[in-house]
């Protein structure tokens, strides 16, 4: 269950130092050929990581003979300096493997702003290259966990050839891609052509349609390498639909792994007008911060779902949805129907499906290669953002607190002598009831610097 599965790969993961834990934190892939096929697809974040700028560049020809991966930072907002290390990183692993820099993938993952200690990730490399084995795989797949649990892998078997594959993510998933770092492999004899196009067409129904709390990262890359050892050349189709199996499987891997995540909610969309409105209407549905709140307070509060359908725009009639939360149809027609109490939301899978009635004539047509019926998407949502919503409302009731209390003082304040108000009062409370009583600055200066510095975000 590797990405060295098929024939023709080596892999490695090692402890380069990266990571304060001492856990491996830099890996190694190697196509050893005959074929160096290659495709890649990299955020649409318009922030953009250095490995990611310099992926893009090596991608252009199809050509890519290894990806070398580390976690422990993202080599994200680092300056010149952070670039040059990407540099060096892929001089250091052509060095060692017999290539040229410009076919090395270099892909990072961690802390954004931190600045990956040059030597450190160098002889991570070195490590990395005298570790490299056709069984290594596993530690591949280790070594680029950051706030992952488990390791995410997977095969795919064709007819003599293969597909192998390792992800990691458990926030920032959102499309697209989601935040995560794949490399996919193959043995099947497929040209860098069929490689973009199957790799396009697997991404779309797949992590494309992850979202797990709506923050998009700055490293997102997925790569896919073919080293066309079988001999074997599929038909364009089967690949596609073996690409797309596997991908589905690393997206389903993913949302398992969500951080925090309560639930993992799959929401299609039927008889749409088109794939497109299926899929925003799905999105939105997966975006309302109201609905996760609900599933995870075990509400079936189907209203919910069609608020978030009416702020797209997408083709449907108002006043002719139905909605299915776990199979049980609570709204037909856009009007009450069967009893939410039949919906038990206790175990983490829930399913809800929407019926648009927009596109009956897309509804019979299949499209083989991704698996899903035309005029139909499938979104994966897993974020219920329980305690996030839970860190709301106790701000809320703090600041609730805060109000009254300040009232209560301003109130003594007024029944008090004019001459002594202001001498009796705590400065602290009457600025606040000078504030309107809930603390803000209302435009005056904000209090000194205590000096700390916010920790960097994750990518």
């Amino acid at each position: 269950m590797s990405l060295t599965h098929p024939r023709g790969f080596r892999a490695s993961g090692v402890t380069a130092g990266l990571k304060t834990s001492g856990a491996p934190d830099l890996a190694l892939v190697v196509n050893d050929g005959p074929g160096a096929a290659a495709a890649a697809v990299f955020t649409s974040n318009r922030c953009k990581a250095n490995p990611v700028l310099w992926s893009q560049e090596v991608v252009k020809d199809g050509t890519v003979r290894a990806v070398v991966l580390n976690s422990g930072g993202a080599n994200c907002y680092t300056g010149a300096e952070g670039f040059g290390t990407t540099h060096a990183v892929a001089e250091r692993v052509a060095s060692g493997v017999g290539i040229g820099p410009i076919d090395v993938v270099v892909c990072s993952t961690g802390l954004i702003g931190l600045r990956n200690d040059r030597r450190v990730v160098l002889a991570g490399v070195d490590a990395a290259l005298a570790a490299l084995s056709t069984d290594g795989g596993p530690d591949a797949a280790t070594a680029i966990m950051t706030t992952d649990t488990v390791a995410k892998q997977v095969v795919v078997e064709g007819e003599g050839w293969s597909i192998g594959g390792m992800a990691k993510g458990a926030g920032m998933l959102a499309p697209a891609l989601a935040t995560m770092l794949v490399v996919v492999t193959t043995d099947a004899d497929v040209d860098a052509a069929v490689c973009d196009r199957a790799l396009r067409a697997a991404t779309s129904v797949s992590f494309d349609r992850l979202d797990s709390d709506g923050c998009m990262s700055t490293n997102d890359t997925v790569v896919l390498l073919a080293s066309g050892a079988s001999g074997i050349c599929p038909d364009e189709a089967e690949f596609e639909a073996a690409l797309s199996a596997a991908c589905v499987s690393l997206a389903k891997q993913l949302l398992a792994d969500a951080e925090g995540a309560d639930h993992e909610i799959s929401i299609t969309t039927l008889n749409a007008a088109t794939v497109d409105d299926a899929v925003e209407v799905g999105r939105s549905v997966a975006r309302s911060n109201l609905f996760k709140a609900a599933v995870f307070g075990k509400d079936p509060n189907w209203g919910r779902v069609l608020a978030s359908i009416g702020t797209t725009q997408a083709a449907f009639d108002p006043a002719d949805l139905d909605v299915a939360i776990n199979d049980v149809w609570v709204c037909r027609n856009s009007e009450p129907a069967d009893d939410p109490t039949m919906i038990d939301l206790g175990p983490r899978a829930v399913t809800v499906t929407i019926d648009l009635k927009a596109g009956a004539a897309f509804g019979d047509v299949k499209d083989d290669r991704a698996g899903f019926e035309e005029g139909e998407a499938a979104l994966l949502v897993g974020r219920d953002l329980a305690e996030g919503i839970e860190r709301q409302i106790r701000r809320l009731l703090h600041r609730r607190e805060r109000q009254q209390a300040d009232l209560i003082g301003l109130a003594d304040l007024l029944e008090r002598p004019a001459h002594a108000q202001v001498a009796r009062q705590p400065p602290a409370a009457v600025g606040r009831a000078l504030e309107g009583g809930d603390g803000r600055n209302h435009g005056r200066p904000p209090p000194p610097a205590t000096g700390r510095s916010p920790a960097p975000p994750a990518a």
